[in-house]
C-alpha cells in the first residue's frame, strides 16, 4: 500500500475511477476555462435551433477542438437544438454553449432563436380562430 497526494492509503496499481468511466476531461479543459459564449455573452436558449452555415469553410480555418467537431459533424445531418446538441456530443450544455459560440464567431454555423413568449399571439385569439374554423 502506498499513500497518494491526499494521503489517502491505496493498492499500487489502482486507479481512482471505475474502467467504465472512460476518458476524463474536465469541461473547462474544453472551453479554456471560458464559461460564457463569445465576448458578447450570447445566451443560447435549449431550444435554440443551430445549422451549418452555408458554405461552411473548411479545415483551413482557425483550429478547432475536436469537440468543436463534433459538434459541426452533428449540424451536417439536420438542424438541431442546443439540447440535441449536447446530449449527441455526450458533453454538458454549459460546453456546447461555449462551444456554440466560438462557432458562430467563426461563421461555422446559424442559430434562431426561439420567438419570446410576449410575441406570440393570445392564447384566446387563438382558440377563437379554431372556433370559426370549425364553424366552417
Amino acid at each position: 500500500m502506498t499513500e497518494d497526494m491526499t494521503g489517502v492509503p491505496h493498492e499500487l496499481g489502482s486507479q481512482w475511477y471505475d474502467n467504465e468511466a472512460g476518458p476524463l476531461v474536465r469541461p473547462y479543459a474544453m472551453t479554456g476555462g471560458r464559461t460564457k459564449p463569445g465576448p458578447t455573452g450570447v445566451r443560447f436558449d435549449l431550444i435554440a435551433l443551430v445549422t451549418l452555415a452555408p458554405g461552411e469553410p473548411g479545415a483551413d480555418g482557425p483550429a478547432l477542438g475536436p469537440e468543436h467537431w463534433a459538434i459541426i459533424d452533428l449540424c451536417r445531418t439536420e438542424t438541431q437544438s442546443v439540447a440535441e446538441l449536447a446530449a449527441g456530443a455526450d458533453l454538458p450544455v454549459g460546453v456546447v454553449r461555449v462551444l456554440l459560440g466560438d462557432l458562430l464567431e467563426l461563421g461555422r454555423v446559424t442559430v434562431s432563436r426561439p420567438v419570446p413568449p410576449a410575441h406570440l399571439p393570445d392564447e384566446r385569439v387563438l382558440r377563437e380562430v379554431i372556433e370559426g374554423l370549425r364553424a366552417l
